[in-house]
């Protein structure tokens, strides 16, 4: 094993990284937060299901006070007022979708944030299927969701205020088949969601293990394991189809939902029309007790099963499956991929770690054994291509090994190419922190990365940055500032310092060093690098070895020559 050794009086604690909470209690915290969002989005609908009520009013009105009594004056006022209300509601509806925009939209990024979170920190293999699908369907089912949902409760409300207006009793014609279908449509949810979860789990395996099979057909074929392959995709694409009829069947008893709640009341007013026309319910309350019942209970309930239904169903699972808990924490079992260092004293530990870039190409690294204590220094050097950013890219979770496993602290990591975002300086360098960076620790952190001459000349932590006019040196600077304010103990420099001069990398390099419990990794492009680190890794295929900058000038052939072509006349910072 290439062990890195330990640093004395040094240490670190890991950050805890706590479960997810239930679906339920992400989204009531979601929705709390943005109760203004919510209050406007009520005051929007309460306009545009304003028509609701005075459209079905309004015809009864225009019946009964004017056409059937022989006043065709009053009967046209009460229509046109109805025609009004239309496009009153129509106003409300346009605006009600910019509100729900305001709500879908942060819910979106909400869980972009988690999903790149859990991916890159916890190395989360499914984490790209998550962005690239699973986040997309949330957004719109969510959105589906809530103007479904919305819409129902507030077309209800003003259709039974409307037949309340007209006469009590058409309440009771109507209501409890309205209940009784409602609730018919509520039963159905949970097993609905079962089965949805069970279609995209049988989706995701089918996934799986098509994305195993088609990069090794020509291993597959080499093989003569045609057959044997044939046959596992055939039980998972067998497995899905299942999954699939059982949600269609279950999907087809909601249709007796609608028809109980919304065609049932039609035909009861219809079949009670000379019972109610006897105790006093005037025709032209009976037309609008019709007209509320199919011109907005049926149409909002039929919406609600259709779109609550699937959309509710599909949300729920997918926002279970993004916001679960992943297995982590010290002791995590891990037969190949990344997991959190068991030992306490341990940052980083790498366990016949293999990796290549595709079945059939060389592995870039084999059999590697690294160990860090907290607090360690290493320097990695080797020659271009031999796998240092590959090592940094396992050691980060970008890349997950074949082999092997990977056992490492919470990790930043500072490419060569530096991403600078426009905005303010300061909401750049608190890009890796859950919260505003206070000045005073901002300023403190630019002094030690040596940022602050820079900052100074933008105008201070409030100026804004164009990325395009800042050098590469500067936008490094800046994304090491940023690494340093990050948590994360273990920082990973691939060559980050690269456009910086000697005394600016050396500057910087230090002030990762002294980070309090924190570790260092550095793909040195220069021999000051090595010479300040505590341990330097030389990659060199089957002959790596790991030991101070004195051991390896005696061992490594050929890190006495990259010494060699790395030393100048000038002298190195250290």
């Amino acid at each position: 094993m290439a062990d890195a050794g330990r640093s004395s009086g040094r240490e670190t604690t890991l950050p805890a990284t706590g479960h997810p909470a239930p679906v339920r209690g992400h989204g009531y915290r979601f929705l709390r937060e943005r109760w203004p969002v919510l209050v406007r989005l009520g005051a929007w609908s309460v306009l545009e299901a304003g028509q609701t009520f005075v459209l079905g009013y309004a015809l009864a009105r225009a019946l009964d006070a004017g056409f059937l009594a022989g006043d065709a004056r009053t009967g046209l006022l009460w229509l046109g007022a109805a025609g009004l209300a239309v496009g009153v509601g129509a106003f409300g509806t346009g605006r009600v979708y910019g509100v729900v925009a305001a709500l879908v939209e942060p819910a979106r990024d909400r869980l972009v944030t988690a999903v790149v979170g859990r991916g890159v920190r916890q190395a989360d293999s499914g984490a790209l299927s998550g962005l690239t699908q699973q986040v997309e369907i949330a957004r719109d089912t969510f959105a589906g969701v809530v103007l479904v949902s919305r819409s129902f409760l507030f077309t209800a409300a003003g259709a039974l205020i409307g037949l309340f207006s007209l006469a009590p009793l058409l309440l009771a014609v109507v209501l409890p088949p309205l209940l009784a279908g409602t609730a018919l449509f509520a039963a159905t949810l949970r097993p609905l969601a079962r089965r949805q979860e069970a279609f995209l789990t049988a989706d995701e395996e089918l996934a799986q293990e098509l994305g195993a099979v088609v990069p090794a057909l020509r291993d597959v074929t080499a093989a003569g394991a045609e057959e044997r392959v044939a046959a596992a995709l055939a039980r998972r694409t067998d497995a899905e189809l299942r999954s699939a009829r059982a949600l269609a069947r279950w999907s087809v008893t909601r249709v007796a939902a609608p028809a109980l709640g919304g065609e049932l009341p039609a035909v009861l007013l219809l079949v009670t029309a000379p019972w109610l026309l006897d105790r006093g319910v005037t025709p032209g309350a009976l037309v609008g007790a019709l007209t509320y019942v199919t011109q907005s209970l049926l149409p909002a309930l039929a919406s609600l099963v259709h779109g609550l239904g699937t959309s509710g169903a599909r949300l729920t699972v997918v926002l279970r499956r993004l916001l679960a808990p992943r297995p982590e924490g010290p002791g995590a079992a891990v037969v190949s991929g990344v997991a959190s260092p068991s030992a306490p004293d341990t940052a980083l530990l790498l366990t016949s770690v293999t990796f290549a870039y595709g079945p059939a190409s060389e592995p870039v690294l084999k059999d590697l054994d690294l160990a860090l204590a907290h607090g360690t220094h290493l320097a990695v050097v080797g020659p271009s291509g031999i796998g240092k950013s590959t090592l940094t890219a396992l050691i980060s979770g970008l890349l997950l090994p074949q082999h092997g496993t990977v056992q490492a602290c919470s990790a930043v990591l500072i490419p060569q190419e530096a991403y600078v975002h426009s905005g303010t300086l300061a909401e750049n360098l608190a890009l890796h922190r859950p919260a505003p960076v206070p000045e005073p620790e901002l300023l403190a952190a630019a002094d030690a990365v040596g940022l602050t001459p820079l900052l100074r000349r933008l105008g201070g932590p409030g100026a804004p940055v164009d990325p395009a006019r800042l050098s590469a040196g500067e936008r490094q600077l800046v994304a090491l500032t940023r690494a340093y304010l990050s948590p994360a103990p273990l920082a990973l420099l691939d060559e980050a310092t690269c456009h910086l001069d000697p005394e600016a990398e050396a500057r910087a390099e230090r002030a990762f060093a002294a980070r309090p419990g924190g570790t260092l990794i550095v793909v040195a492009h220069r021999i000051s690098s090595a010479r300040r680190a505590d341990r330097v890794l030389v990659m060199d295929g089957a002959r790596t070895a790991c030991g101070t900058h004195e051991e390896l000038l005696r061992t490594s052939e050929l890190y006495r020559d990259l010494a060699g072509r790395w030393t100048s006349t000038a002298p190195l910072p250290r």
